[in-house]
């Protein structure tokens, strides 16, 4: 699924996916609502359906259910989206509350790479992977590199979408493949253990 920065211009459902979405549903002050709805169907028609697993051939257990188990048909995401959800609320609140400053040049620049439409998906992704590095330096020294280019990258996505909303899905399938090709370990690792 990991096809480098570029990836596809499809909404697919993925931990990083459902971190990003619950980050930018839990913002305050956003202007591409709208957007977001839309995009949240599109990344809802994605999610990977229930299988049963198990034997069909009649038998059933004393409690008149059948033997087998239903699992999520693709593994770690429906099991984990609840806390992603909640991980995501929690980054958008201190989100919230981070003062970073965001020069305007780094964002007009990204907001105008973003709106060219000859630019590939791997430069448009290189330009967000700069832009984020830029950014993840002017965060709290105390903060770990790859919280800080997580916020770095989440912050951008915002940002870009506030400034023109119509951009949000092109933003957020970027976003999501500079997640999955930059901070995949580190975002696995955010969801508690047990």
């Amino acid at each position: 699924m990991n096809q480098g920065f570029g990836g596809n211009n499809l909404v697919e459902y993925t931990i990083p996916s459902v971190l990003l979405y619950s980050f930018l549903e839990n913002c305050s002050n956003c202007t591409f609502l709208p957007e977001l709805h839309a995009l949240g169907k599109q990344l809802k028609a994605s999610k990977p359906c229930l299988r049963f697993e198990g034997a069909f051939d009649g038998d059933l257990q004393t409690d008149g259910n059948r033997v087998g188990r239903f699992q999520v048909t693709e593994p770690g995401v429906g099991n984990d989206e609840e806390i992603f959800r909640i991980i995501g609320a929690q980054l958008a609140e201190i989100g919230d509350k981070l003062v970073v400053e965001m020069e305007p040049p780094l964002m007009n620049g990204l907001v105008q790479q973003f709106m060219a439409e000859n630019f590939s998906r791997e430069e448009i992704t290189r330009h967000l992977s700069q832009a984020v590095e830029a950014l993840a330096r002017r965060m709290p020294v105390e903060m770990e590199q790859e919280r800080a280019m997580l916020f770095a990258a989440m912050l951008l996505a915002r940002n870009v979408a506030n400034t023109v909303p119509s951009l949000l899905h092109r933003v957020f399938v970027t976003t999501v493949n500079y997640i999955n090709y930059r901070l995949q370990d580190f975002v696995n690792n955010l969801a508690p253990e047990g």
